[in-house]
Parts: structure tokens; C-alpha cells; sequence
């Protein structure tokens, strides 16, 4: 059983040095973090990982290989909607707008017209939580229906988690320009 142990550990300890390696930020992560579970640290990694593997997605989008960043991501997103005749558009990745879902849903209806059963979507200025909810799981279904790398929980969507809703707009442009 040490011997186990010790793999595990020499596993975890890894990760972390292949994460610094792609220069993840992992200030006080080691790998006996990992090991015993410490959601927290764990999650960092995690969470940098996804990140980085939708932007090298999205670098691969570009002519130069040069990473796509947020504000172009942004930039991006409102264009699709207002070339679709949308009227909606966020002015970043925290806009509370997100929260309702409606403006992923509006892009996904862009990028792929009829995709979306908007007789399924709720609508307001005052959605209750649920209402939200609701909505951010039907996104998340029919993004990936569309081949969207989307990872994201809808609580993630509901709670206007910042470096999640940029995963989800990263997907929908990345299965926008497949």
C-alpha cells in the first residue's frame, strides 16, 4: 500500500509540474493537494486546463497561431448578433445579461438558425432563478448539439461565472468557424 501511495503521489506531482510547465498559475498547488483532495487547488488546476485547451482550440482559428483573446471573443459574439438581427449583445463575460442565457441562445440561433425551440426559452426582465436555469441547461444542450466544446454547468451560466460563460462563448465560436 506505501508503494501505491507514493505512485499517486509521484502522479499529482507530475501534473503539477507539467501545469507550470504550460505556465499555469499554481501558487501554492503542490501535488499532495491533489492527493487529498483539496477541491479548492484542485479545481484551480482544473479549471486552467480547461482554459487552456479552448484557447489552443481557438489559436488554431487563426491564420498566425496566435491565441484569440477575450475581447475578441466578445467582439466576435456581438457581431454574429447583430448581423442575425439580434437585439441583444454583452459588454463582457460578466454582463449580468448572461445570466438569463438568452444571449447564448440568440448566438447559437445565429450560428445555426433553427436550432433553437425559442417556444422552450424563457423570457423577461425579471426571470425567477429557476427560469434561468432552465434556459442555461436547454444552452448548454443545444450548443453541444451544434459541436460546441462546452464544458460549463449551467450554474455556471445562472451565477455569471466569468472564466466559464468565456469557455462557452469560445466553444460556439469555435464550432462557428469549423
Amino acid at each position: 500500500m506505501p508503494k501505491k501511495i507514493q505512485q499517486i503521489l509521484e502522479n499529482c506531482n507530475y501534473a503539477v509540474t507539467l501545469g507550470k510547465k504550460l505556465n499555469f498559475v499554481l501558487v501554492g498547488i503542490a501535488g499532495s493537494d491533489i492527493m487529498d483532495g483539496n477541491r479548492s487547488l484542485t479545481l484551480a488546476l482544473v479549471w486552467q486546463m480547461m482554459r487552456a485547451y479552448t484557447l489552443s482550440l481557438l489559436s488554431q482559428l487563426n491564420p498566425d497561431g496566435t491565441p484569440i483573446v477575450e475581447s475578441e471573443i466578445i467582439h466576435w459574439a456581438n457581431t454574429k448578433l447583430e448581423e442575425g438581427g439580434k437585439q441583444i449583445s454583452i459588454k463582457h463575460f460578466q454582463d449580468k445579461t448572461n445570466k438569463t442565457a438568452l444571449p447564448i441562445l440568440h448566438l447559437i440561433d445565429v450560428i445555426k438558425p433553427d436550432t433553437v425551440d425559442f417556444s422552450l426559452v424563457k423570457n423577461g426582465a425579471n426571470l425567477t432563478v429557476e427560469e434561468c436555469l432552465s434556459n442555461a441547461k436547454y444552452a448548454i444542450n443545444v450548443a453541444r448539439m451544434i459541436n460546441a466544446p462546452v464544458y460549463a454547468l449551467p450554474e455556471d451560466i445562472c451565477e455569471v461565472k466569468h472564466k466559464m460563460v468565456m469557455t462557452v462563448y469560445a466553444g460556439l465560436m469555435l464550432a462557428d468557424m469549423n
